[in-house]
């Protein structure tokens, strides 16, 4: 997603929010976003939450540079890509997508980049642990991803998928 800060330089974000939970598991902002920056935010993600199965992304030049495919290649990792022009490919991020452009991007005036990046983290832990989400009974992001980990811990789980 695209902004810009104060004066007028451009500001990126990459929301990754995990399909089933609707976690918004990291939101990294720059002022431009490559394929080292995803793969970047993706390995904090494998040390912290594991591998998914697949990746839903779009056909972003960030997504479909040489090290994205290698990386994905080497880690098993499936890349999904949207058909250009169908956002309906991935709703889940899509509907992420518009609840942050409202609720962040169009509600904050952001100063340097670093103010930015503190503004955008606290809107993330907002959204996954205060703000309840009526699809998930109005319990909060974290707290359904709370449960479904208690619930898989008795059966075997399914891997988590996620979406950029």
């Amino acid at each position: 997603m695209a902004d810009a800060l104060f004066d007028g330089r451009r500001l990126r974000t990459l929301p990754v929010v995990d399909n089933y939970t609707s976690e918004c598991l990291a939101i990294d902002a720059g002022q431009s976003l490559k394929g080292e920056d995803i793969v970047r935010v993706l390995e904090q993600l494998r040390m912290t939450r594991g591998l998914p199965k697949t990746i839903k992304v779009d056909n972003g030049s960030e997504f479909i540079s040489k090290v994205m495919d290698k990386w994905a290649y080497e880690h098993g990792v499936g890349l999904d890509f949207s058909r250009p022009g169908k956002p309906t490919d991935n709703a889940k991020v899509e509907s992420f997508n518009g609840r942050f452009r409202e609720e962040c991007l169009n509600a904050n005036w952001f100063l340097p980049l670093e103010d930015a990046k503190g503004k955008i983290e606290a809107w993330r832990r907002y959204y996954n642990e205060d703000r309840p989400h009526s699809a998930q009974g109005l319990m909060t992001s974290a707290e359904f991803a709370e449960q479904c980990r208690n619930e898989a811990s008795k059966e075997d789980s399914q891997e988590p998928e996620i979406s950029s």
